[in-house]
């Protein structure tokens, strides 16, 4: 075996790329989960007026200063910038790899074939009371540096990427603590005084952000924004109408958001949480037929289309089965409801709504 044959074959290395900012509560636990799989660690500090540098200390010297200019994808670059080994990977303070996503991408870092220069992993957002994934999406998570890669944005930035890509299901789980939830606001606001035109996806994250202050009827003005230029990517169009849907509710007002669940579905077919969406309209309304539809085909769909996207696994998994369980029950359709019920144990056995269900059940189907 010749000397180059052996180092095709060698495990590739990595630099573990972050920028934070005060964030003494979870980086600890995000390196530690980390520094196995990294060869460097380069961290950027924009600001920290807390412990985060002598605990980043513990795992890392290389730890650089960079004066914050309201510029994530600014401050990323520099953290690319300085990497020296072979790829890149990039983290945020508050994410995690458990046990089992480190191994595997353990596994990956000794057989990545060097030809690969964009690895995509799944992000875990949030997870139930039983430790079960509930909504996921999926990210370039590690590049090879020698292609200079860039992040464009200055809030809700991404990395722009080409070339020969691997999807992988590693994933990394995001665990956020409280943090400055009027940073990236008021970000949008100084750039929006200075006269700066937003592009598409500004808008729509601009939007989210006017949302997520409970500021709905702004919010409902920049989602408009957003879908009148017609340039969004799908999966952001399809997010405005879900958080469109969402504005309208808080409002009161049932029409329109009816109107952004059906809108969904010129972006694409129609998605499990709009699906589910729809039968609780309909099971409030005692229309359990069209209720019963729409849980039913939630129940039917393929979620691994919209992996790019949020996916919601409770409308895809157990929330339908649930629901339809009710449906049934109210319909007299008893054997039908229990069915359904058991469905639903199938995720989350020990959860005390099955165990009602099932007693309520048992009765009814014993006194036929």
């Amino acid at each position: 075996m010749t000397e180059s044959s052996v180092a095709s074959q060698s495990a590739i290395t990595i630099s573990l790329c972050m920028i934070v900012k005060n964030e003494e509560e979870t980086i600890e636990r995000c390196l530690r989960s980390a520094e196995q799989i990294a060869d460097e660690i380069v961290i950027v500090d924009t600001g920290s007026t807390d412990k985060t540098k002598e605990l980043v200390s513990q795992f890392t010297k290389d730890i650089f200063d960079f004066e914050w200019i309201d510029d994530f994808a600014a401050a990323r670059n520099y953290a690319f910038s300085k990497a020296t080994q072979e790829y890149i990977l990039w983290l945020d303070a508050d994410d995690v790899f458990l046990a089992e996503d480190r191994q595997l991408f353990l596994q990956l870092k000794s057989s990545l074939n060097r030809d690969i220069e964009v690895v995509s992993m799944l992000y875990n957002l949030s997870v139930d009371n039983y430790g079960k994934v509930i909504s996921q999406l999926r990210r370039n998570r590690l590049v090879k540096r020698e292609k200079n890669f860039r992040w464009i944005g200055a809030v809700h930035e991404y990395l722009e990427v080409g070339g020969k890509k691997l999807d992988t299901d590693i994933a990394v789980t995001h665990q956020p603590q409280d943090h400055d939830s009027d940073r990236n606001l008021k970000i949008y606001e100084r750039r929006q005084q200075k006269g700066e035109v937003f592009s598409p996806r500004d808008l729509y994250y601009f939007a989210n952000e006017l949302k997520d202050h409970q500021l709905y009827n702004r919010a409902i003005e920049y989602y408009q924004k957003f879908l009148a230029t017609k340039q969004g990517w799908v999966e952001d169009n399809i997010g405005a109408c879900s958080k469109l849907a969402d504005c309208f509710y808080y409002l009161n007002d049932v029409e329109n958001q009816l109107k952004y669940i059906y809108l969904s579905f010129q972006y694409d077919t129609p998605r499990a949480d709009f699906c589910c969406r729809l039968g609780f309209y309909h099971l409030n309304h005692n229309q359990l037929k069209q209720a019963i539809f729409w849980y039913k085909l939630a129940t039917e769909l393929d979620i691994t289309n919209a992996a790019w996207g949020v996916v919601n696994h409770q409308c895809a998994t157990w929330l339908p089965h649930l629901q339809l369980c009710v449906c049934y029950s109210r319909a007299g359709e008893y054997k039908l409801a229990n069915d359904h019920n058991e469905l639903a144990a199938k995720f989350i056995p020990d959860d005390p709504r099955i165990h009602h269900n099932r007693e309520y059940l048992r009765q009814m189907l014993g006194s036929q």
